[in-house]
């Protein structure tokens, strides 16, 4: 009797033996197959992968659940490039499942139906399970995500999904509380080195039949271009490799960063990456720390961030973390964000660097900024107090006989204008909003406060 072997994308049948593993076989194509490198070099066992080891490490719970049979529906996050999609499918082969991929983009509904129907027919025919892989799971939509709910809920199916996006802010409630999250870690340099070395030693999968010898160096320079991305650095090998067999050399570090080009960073304008990235902007600048501001402006601009959403971030810092600690700064970051419109990328990145550096360097006061948001919480919690009558302008007689204006001290006529009255409605009578730090010039600000507090009221200062 023969098992069918149902692929939902391209509905591709192929025939397979009893006897064999009822997934797809990854890695078994030769080294002169089309199939880029990083297919063909795969792991085929969980002790091949290389790092994870928080998971798969010996005791592991994601370790032992495989091995003892026990799968369960699952997401998997992390980076590009950490073994998702290598996981996922080992997975089923050491449970020997059913191995099926979705895609969000050439599937919906329907298709999730169909699928089930021959989920349910594998598990009452042949008791087999089905593990079904979802790959960038954060681009189903809710209702592609809604229809997955039931069949996960009674293991129709074992869902493995895969993203790189935090799965709190694109899975649906109901789908996260029915899988296990595990947190993929980016690979190592050292991670990285190893996974080139085997796939430049591997004369039936790899390039090994190439016979070139790399240099220690060209492969830390690929490990270093690839960011912590296995694929990534898998496919520079690859042109590198080619690069050095037309030339008849080894593997060079010159060669390494021609096969490379430019390093590319991760980055998602939407995604999670940016709010980390722009957090340990605000941070640097917020703690006083100029160099780890510089990096991580530089390391947003590299990546491809609009320039002008940091000018507005420098400008709110500048307002909520300097305030009148140094008020020159808000002029500093608004001349920053004029200086990029008129020079553009490169030399205006330059401005936004001064501005940078500047803030972090400046006394820091969030007074004005907590000032602010008590105010307005005392404007949205309270009831809309009335002007006091003498706060009103008087503009006719029928005003003025209302009391409008009646007995406001005009400050100008008082010594060093200051004059003893209320400013507040009744109801908030002497309620102090803005504290000033003792730091940058905000401490002459404090000291004038009090100075002004003690000679209205004759009592100590505020």
């Amino acid at each position: 009797m023969e098992l069918f072997e149902d692929q939902v994308l391209g509905r591709q049948e192929r025939r397979r033996p009893r006897e064999s593993a009822p997934v797809p076989v990854i890695g078994r194509i030769a080294a002169g197959s089309p199939a880029p490198l990083a297919d063909r070099i795969r792991p085929r066992t969980l002790d091949e992968v290389v790092g994870q080891h928080h998971l798969l490490g010996p005791g592991r719970s994601l370790r032992v659940a495989v091995e003892s049979g026990d799968l369960h529906s699952m997401i998997l996050w992390g980076p590009p490039g950490t073994g998702k999609t290598t996981l996922a499918s080992l997975f089923a082969r050491h449970v020997r499942a059913h191995f099926v991929t979705f895609s969000a983009v050439l599937s919906g509904v329907k298709e999730v139906r169909a699928l089930v129907a021959e989920a349910e027919g594998r598990l009452t025919r042949a008791a087999e399970r089905t593990v079904l892989f979802v790959d960038e799971i954060h681009r189903f939509n809710k209702a592609q995500q809604d229809a997955f709910l039931p069949h996960v809920e009674h293991g129709t199916i074992i869902l493995v999904g895969a993203t790189t996006e935090n799965p709190s802010f694109e899975v649906i409630p109901a789908l996260l509380s029915r899988c296990r999250v595990y947190v993929l870690e980016r690979l190592t340099e050292g991670d990285v080195v190893a996974i080139l070395t085997r796939a430049l030693g591997d004369p039936e999968r790899g390039l090994g039949g190439l016979k070139r010898e790399a240099h220690p160096e060209a492969l830390l320079a690929i490990a270093r271009l690839a960011d912590g991305d296995a694929r990534s650095a898998l496919n520079i090998l690859e042109v590198a490799a080619h690069l050095a067999t037309v030339a008849g050399t080894g593997l060079t570090v010159e060669l390494a960063q021609e096969a490379g080009q430019k390093k590319t960073l991760l980055y998602d304008r939407a995604g999670e990456e940016h709010y980390n990235l722009i957090s340990a902007l605000h941070k640097s600048v917020r703690d006083g720390d100029p160099d780890g501001a510089l990096y991580w402006l530089a390391r947003m601009l590299e990546a491809g961030e609009d320039p002008l959403f940091l000018a507005r971030r420098l400008v709110r810092m500048a307002s909520e973390d300097v305030g009148l600690a140094d008020p020159q700064a808000l002029t500093v970051t608004l001349a920053a964000r004029d200086a990029y419109h008129f020079l553009g990328t490169p030399e205006g990145e330059l401005a936004l660097a001064e501005a940078a550096v500047y803030l972090a360097c400046a006394p820091k006061s969030n007074a004005v900024y907590v000032a602010f948001d008590a105010a307005r919480a005392d404007v949205h919690d309270r009831p809309a107090e009335p002007v006091p009558l003498h706060l009103r302008n008087a503009p006719t007689p029928l005003m003025k006989t209302l009391g409008y204006g009646a007995s406001y001290q005009y400050a100008h006529d008082a010594p060093d204008a200051l004059v003893d009255q209320e400013h507040l409605p009744p109801a908030l009578r002497g309620r102090i909003y803005y504290r000033p730090s003792p730091r940058g010039q905000e401490g002459a600000l404090r000291a004038r406060l009090e100075a002004w507090h003690a000679r209205r009221t004759g009592g100590d200062p505020r």
